[in-house]
Parts: structure tokens; C-alpha cells; sequence
């Protein structure tokens, strides 16, 4: 067996018979299985899910009287009845629905809530530079109708391509124009590499934690995910090495500048070893730089040393600027590009010719620069009020971030991340526990804030009152 059917303790509560059908019902869900395909041996399965034969022959009965698979005399088991609909949720167990990452992102952004969301990616409206973007969209109301009703080309506008590669040059990241496309956004771009560069089936190494989104989305490209520890300065390098050897993955993806969800930043001595070991194995990285507008001192960036040969950086204004406005970029070797355009082509056809001028036009006329200066600001003083406060409830900072939004903080001792959020959610808070990050889940005592959506006495009165009550479980 390949160790792809879960064992018994990785799979929801019920008889033994239950799980060996629920771990084959989710694998026919994620389409891991598919209709025709040969289910393992009796034997096989039993010894893969550590049961008794008689468990699996009883469990593939129930599954042929339901339905879901079919008995061949002499040849075995095979999958039955057409494929069934790909849901994210069924890709893995569903060991903590309630806070997993797909679930944080549904609450945090529901429009119609009235919950407080420090467990959120990004600023409240109110820290956005509204005016700015309304005086912006009434100079294009007036552009020519192509401005306002056709696609832009599949690499983008060209003048904002020319801008972006002036301002990657200021962190040493030497891209000509022709090297950057436009994207509706970072996870887009991520999508579009993924696309381009794995398989399903394929190694992935993320950090321990990371942005729990990278999760989804590579759950969604069937991809496998190793995560490696994340230090103050970087992955952890002999276990990153250890990894390369064990799993030869085709990917990295990673933050340098701003570290999601930790605030550390790569260091210059981190960033050479990672590249020499990439280089020895074949290794490409993509630098998601979303943050890079935040820092008050420039963190080294991969894509910079490497000199965009084995990794691809990418961004987008939805952090500094606007989430409505749909605008990132990829920045990549010139020889990807081609393919790159294509599948964007395939995929969603022309850019976004509006978000793309808008963005433009706020980065030229001069309120984005002071903008961007007003919340470095805005969030050097929001950084120290929140870790104190979160102190004072015994949340301690993991490190002191030298900027951005985020403390990551571990919970008083016995804390569990998970229960916390449940509690919290029930008095209208959004928060973000600790495992929905790591890949290992081994990150049930901390838990990540958000200190720009942690104003008002509420947040601090629901988090403390969270913190005494005892555990509640998944279902209440």
C-alpha cells in the first residue's frame, strides 16, 4: 500500500466499518478515486488502516449495497457511478471543520457580518485610502469607453508593467516589463504558477506555519504539502535539507519580506544557504512579496539574489491599497512567460483593465506614497498597544515584529487555539487558531492577530472571557 488511505486515527469518531468507508467515501470525493478505478485488496486495506479483514470485507459490502462501489467476481472492487463533484473539504479528514482555513476565510469574509475579525488578513476600510480611490475613479469615469469596457491585453497594462518594474528594481529584483504580468490578484498568480509547474501528486514545501490559503490552494491542485518549521530568520534549514532529500519536491513557496503568519524576516545568510541548496536540487521558489509595502527596513529578497532564474516573485495591492480592486503580478523568467500568458488566457481570459488603470493612476499622482507612509506609521503604534494588551491575558509575541499586522502568540498554558476560536465565534469574534497554519498541526497553542482589527474593548473582553471557559468541542 502507498500510505494513501488514512489509519483509524486520523478519521471522525464511528465503528471501525464506518471509518474504512468513510476514508474511501473521501478519496472518491477528492476524485483520488474515480469511477472504474480499482479499490485495494482486502488484505491490502486492512493492513493499510491497521483493522481486521472482516472489518473491510464488511465495509465494502455496505458500500456495493449503497451504491458507491461494485463487486467484480475474481477481480475485485472498483468505484461506481459518475465523478463525484471536487470538494476541498473531502480532500483531507475533516478532522476540525469548524476552524479550518476554508471556514476562517468564509466568516472573515462574510459582508453582511457584524463579527469583529482580528483573526482577518488585512486593514479595516476605515484605514484605506478611500478618498484617493474615489478622486481616481472620477478621473477614469472620464478615459476613453475601452478604459471602462474592454479587456485589458493577458500581460496587463503596459504602463503599470513599467512602474512595477521600477519599483521591484528599489529591492534588487531586476524584472523588465516584459518579464511582469498583471493578475487579478497574489493567489491568482500562485494559482497560474501551480498550474505551470506541478502535477498532481507532486511535493510541495511550506513553511510550518504559512499563509493557511497556501494549504487550500495546493489541497486544490492535489498536490502534496511537507511543511518545515519556520525560525525568526527562516526556514529551518537542516530540516529544509533533510526534506529536499526525502521528498524531492518540485516547489517552495514562501514569504521573505513580511512573514505570514509570524512577522520574521528572512536574513541575508538564510536567504544564500536557501538558494544553494535550491540550485543542488532543482528546486523552485515562489516569493509571495504582499507585504512589502510594510516594511520600515528592507528584508533581503530571494528573487533578487537569484536573480529570477529559480524563483518567481509575486504581489498585489490588496493588503495596502484595496481588496475590491483586483491587481497583483507575477514576476518570472522571461522564457515562462508565453506559457504563463496563455494559461492566464485559458483561465480568465483578458486582465482586468480597469482595476489595473486605477492602480496606476494612485501610484502616480502621489497619494498611495503618502498613504503607505500613514500606515507604517499607523501600524508601528498599533503593534506594541496590541502585544501589551495581548500580554496582560497571557498571549506572549513568538517574536517582535520589525513590522506589518501580525503577532503570532502563544496561549496561556493548556490553551487550546481551536476551542478558543469556537468560544470566541459565539460572542462574534473571528479569530485565527494556530493549526489552521501549520501543516503539522502543531500549532494548537498559538494563534495569529491581527492588530489593526483590534480596536474597541469587545475584542479584549471576548478573547479574555474565551480564555477561562473550559474546552467546547466541534459540535456544540
Amino acid at each position: 500500500m502507498d500510505g494513501r488511505f488514512s489509519t483509524l486515527a486520523q478519521i471522525e469518531p464511528g465503528t471501525r466499518i464506518e471509518k474504512v468507508m468513510a476514508s474511501i467515501r473521501q478519496r472518491i470525493a477528492s476524485r483520488s478515486l474515480v469511477p472504474g478505478a480499482r479499490l485495494p485488496s482486502v488484505r491490502g486495506l486492512a493492513k493499510a488502516m491497521q483493522v481486521s479483514t472482516s472489518t473491510v470485507v464488511e465495509a465494502y459490502d455496505r458500500l456495493v449495497a449503497d451504491g458507491t462501489i461494485s463487486s467484480r467476481p475474481g477481480s475485485g472492487f472498483f468505484v461506481a457511478g459518475p465523478l463525484a463533484p471536487l470538494s476541498l473539504a473531502d480532500i483531507e479528514p475533516r478532522l476540525d471543520r469548524a476552524v479550518d482555513p476554508l471556514w476562517v476565510s468564509r466568516q472573515a469574509l462574510d459582508e453582511g457580518s457584524v463579527l469583529a475579525k482580528p483573526g482577518c488578513g488585512w486593514l479595516p476600510a476605515s484605514w484605506m485610502p478611500e478618498e484617493a480611490m474615489r478622486r481616481a475613479i472620477r478621473g477614469l469615469a472620464r478615459a476613453d469607453a475601452a478604459l471602462l469596457t474592454d479587456y485589458a491585453s493577458p500581460m496587463g497594462l503596459l504602463p503599470l508593467r513599467q512602474l512595477l518594474s521600477r519599483r521591484l528594481a528599489d529591492h534588487g529584483v531586476q524584472a523588465g516589463a516584459s518579464q511582469i504580468m498583471l493578475t487579478d490578484s497574489g493567489t491568482q498568480a500562485i494559482d497560474l504558477l501551480c498550474r505551470f509547474l506541478l502535477q498532481p501528486g507532486d511535493t510541495v514545501i511550506v513553511d510550518d506555519p504559512c499563509y493557511f490559503n497556501f494549504h487550500a490552494l495546493l489541497r486544490a491542485h492535489r498536490v502534496r504539502a511537507i511543511g518545515v518549521p519556520y525560525t525568526p530568520t527562516g526556514p529551518d534549514l537542516p530540516i529544509f535539507e533533510q526534506a529536499l532529500k526525502e521528498h524531492r519536491p518540485r516547489l517552495y513557496i514562501t514569504n521573505s519580506a513580511i512573514h505570514n503568519p509570524t512577522g520574521a524576516r528572512l536574513s541575508a545568510v538564510h536567504a544564500h544557504r536557501l538558494l544553494m541548496l535550491a540550485e543542488q536540487s532543482g528546486l523552485t521558489i515562489i516569493e509571495d512579496d504582499i507585504f512589502a509595502d510594510f516594511e520600515t527596513q528592507a528584508a533581503p529578497r530571494l528573487a533578487a539574489f537569484d536573480g529570477l532564474n529559480r524563483v518567481v516573485q509575486i504581489g498585489s495591492f490588496s493588503k495596502t491599497l484595496s481588496a475590491s480592486v483586483r491587481c497583483g503580478f507575477i514576476a518570472a523568467p522571461l522564457a515562462w512567460v508565453e506559457a504563463l500568458t496563455d494559461l492566464k488566457i485559458a483561465t480568465a481570459f483578458g486582465g482586468a483593465h480597469f482595476s489595473a488603470a486605477l492602480v496606476l493612476s494612485l501610484l502616480t499622482d502621489g497619494s498611495y506614497r503618502k498613504h503607505v507612509e500613514a500606515l507604517r506609521l499607523r501600524l508601528a503604534a498599533a503593534m506594541p498597544e496590541a502585544a501589551a494588551r495581548l500580554i496582560s491575558l497571557g498571549c506572549v509575541p513568538w517574536i517582535e515584529p520589525q513590522a506589518g499586522m501580525f503577532l503570532w502568540c502563544r496561549l496561556p498554558e493548556g490553551a487550546d487555539a481551536a476551542d478558543v476560536a469556537r468560544r470566541a465565534l459565539a460572542q462574534q469574534l473571528v479569530l485565527a487558531p494556530g493549526n489552521v497554519f501549520s501543516s503539522s498541526q502543531s500549532a494548537s497553542g498559538f494563534m495569529r492577530f491581527n492588530v489593526s482589527q483590534m480596536g474597541g474593548p469587545h475584542v479584549m473582553t471576548v478573547l479574555a472571557d474565551a480564555l477561562r471557559q473550559p474546552p467546547v468541542s466541534p459540535s456544540s
